[in-house]
């Protein structure tokens, strides 16, 4: 598979849970996250699984400006999506296989933090 980002090749990684196995794509470059449909949301409770999320968020951010992406399974252009709780996680959603997320952005929608409620509350008011 390519990343949609930066077309880096994406290679399988297995983490284990009490419920089994799951596989992830991560990017060898950008080290960018694809997660099938609810994967990301399985693993976001699970305990070390962030250790997937081991690219620089630097360049994360970078890579979160790029626009019209496709998704990496069917092609179709996906949708940028702000998570509903931590509206300033913004990621790539394909309605029919999964997600997308940039380096660093996994580990920040598996954490909410006081900072994290501060900053979906500036983030609100500057849209308005």
């Amino acid at each position: 598979m390519e990343c949609p980002k930066c077309q880096g090749e994406m290679q399988e990684h297995t983490l284990s849970t009490l419920s089994g196995g799951v596989t992830v794509d991560r990017c060898v470059d950008c080290r960018g996250i694809w997660f099938d449909i609810g994967e990301a949301e399985l693993l976001k409770d699970k305990w070390m699984s962030d250790y997937i999320d081991d690219g620089d968020p630097e360049v994360g951010r970078e890579h979160n400006k790029i626009r019209d992406v496709n998704c990496p399974r069917c092609g179709k252009q996906m949708e940028a999506l702000n998570d509903p709780v931590q509206t300033h996680i913004q990621y790539e959603a394909c309605a029919e296989h999964g997600m997308y997320f940039d380096a660093g952005e996994f580990t920040d929608f598996k954490y909410e933090t006081l900072m994290d409620i501060f900053r979906d509350f500036v983030f609100a008011i500057r849209k308005q």
